[in-house]
């Protein structure tokens, strides 16, 4: 009873061996060893049990593992995410904070420079020295600009800047500054100064004074020069042929002069910027000098009617050549204002102007009477034959004139035609009430 079966020690080792060695049985049983047709007692179904639980509970482990690892993955990158944000957010906030000084270093500078200009400005609308009534001899050459005026000031310690005197004679429309030897002291004003060169009080006397009369042209302008000084019309009309000089006058007022540059056939490049005025001239004088004051008497008129002119769509050549015609064509206001108007219809039309004035500019000739013959002459400035506004302005035309251009009074006239005799215009709607007119008030002797 006692002693063992080679069958029950055989089946004792396999059960401990099971124990020992699961991955073997594991290994034996994927070769298929377990396909062999052996009887195994009740007991090994425990042993075999316990292998399966054992390789359940590392296949567990083993899955868990990999799950913590594929986990791993995601939270290193969620990390970097995260650090970037934080890293984001605090160069974010050094560039505000750099952005934020900036800032607050231009408004410092730009309160600073600003207080510092008003101050500079306010400065130099005060008297130089109030305490200072020492009068100081100061010579203001003839065709001196405002700016060039302000300029001598500032050199000679009468003002504190040339270059505000300058802005508060623009600003102020302080014009018709004259020549000459003047007394100032330190403490008068800019407005002080200012009237002093306006009247000319303390200026010495001229040698000669040149009267250009209003609607006169550049030949006209020759002979009152040399008839007044000692300025032959030789020269002066070869200085208005000088395309040299006209780009020097251009360059000193280039808002006045730009449109006469760009003008296609004129006579001389200056008619019409010429202002009428009187002026002073002194034995030493030199030719530009005095031609130079009446450009910038032009511009010192004009100046005040840039932006009006811009508005009207025009240039200040067509304004001054339309100002030149009703110069010559009316004497009163009201008639210019008119005559003025008529142009502008018939320019909205393209109808030539017809005015007799060009005819005689384009003639050189200066009479009452112009003939059929006279208007075929072959000319630029023919404004019989030719539509548009000509090449440029007929003579050298007053503020008057100037103001009708830009103020016309609004009709639906075409024609117009002067009794020499009184004076009188006379404005028609169509061609056939002209004739009457023409009829009546200028072929009509009796009248």
């Amino acid at each position: 009873m006692s002693k063992q079966h080679p069958e029950d020690k055989s089946f004792k080792d396999e059960v401990l061996g099971a124990l020992k060695q699961p991955q073997s049985d594991q290994t034996q049983e994927s070769n298929g060893l377990n396909e062999r047709p052996i009887q195994q007692p009740q007991e090994e179904v425990g042993s075999r049990t316990a292998s399966g639980k054992a390789k359940n509970k590392q296949a567990k482990q083993a899955a868990t593992s990999r799950r913590a690892a594929e986990e791993e993955v995601p939270i290193a990158e969620g990390g970097e995410t995260q650090l970037r944000k934080q890293q984001r957010k605090k160069e974010d906030r050094i560039v505000n904070r750099i952005v934020l000084i900036v800032v607050l270093a231009l408004l410092v500078i730009g309160g600073v420079l600003g207080f510092s200009m008003y101050r500079y400005v306010t400065s130099g609308l005060q008297p130089l020295n109030p305490e200072d009534t020492e009068t100081v001899a100061v010579e203001i050459p003839s065709g001196s600009s405002n700016k060039a005026i302000g300029e001598i000031l500032e050199e000679d310690n009468i003002i504190k800047s040339g270059m505000i005197f300058n802005y508060y004679t623009k600003f102020n429309n302080l014009t018709g500054f004259q020549a000459g030897n003047y007394h100032f002291s330190p403490s008068m004003t800019l407005d002080q100064i200012s009237k002093m060169l306006q009247k000319g009080e303390g200026s010495v006397i001229s040698d000669a004074k040149v009267t250009i009369p209003e609607g006169f042209d550049v030949d006209q302008i020759g002979d009152a020069l040399a008839e007044a000084t000692n300025i032959s019309k030789d020269d002066f009309l070869a200085l208005m042929e000088s395309d040299e000089f006209f780009e020097k006058m251009k360059e000193t007022y280039p808002e006045l002069l730009a449109s006469a540059g760009d003008a296609q056939g004129v006579r001389y490049r200056l008619e019409g910027y010429l202002f009428p005025a009187t002026y002073d001239y002194y034995t030493g004088n030199t030719l530009e000098e005095v031609v130079t004051q009446m450009v910038d008497k032009s511009n010192s008129v004009l100046s005040k009617y840039f932006d009006q002119i811009a508005q009207k769509e025009m240039t200040v050549q067509e304004v001054l050549t339309l100002a030149s015609l009703v110069e010559k064509e009316g004497s009163k206001l009201e008639d210019r204002k008119n005559i003025a108007q008529v142009f502008f219809n018939r320019l909205a039309i393209d109808m030539p102007l017809q005015s007799d004035i060009s005819i005689l500019y384009a003639l050189g000739e200066h009479k009452e009477l112009v003939t059929y013959e006279d208007t075929q002459v072959d000319s630029p400035y023919n404004l019989y034959v030719h539509t548009g506004y000509g090449p440029g302005p007929f003579n050298n035309p007053s503020e008057a004139a100037i103001q009708a251009v830009l103020d016309p009074t609004p009709n639906n006239y075409y024609y117009f035609v002067a009794d020499i005799q009184t004076q009188e215009v006379y404005f028609a709607e169509t061609y056939e009430q002209h004739m009457q007119l023409v009829e009546q008030y200028v072929n009509n002797t009796s009248n």
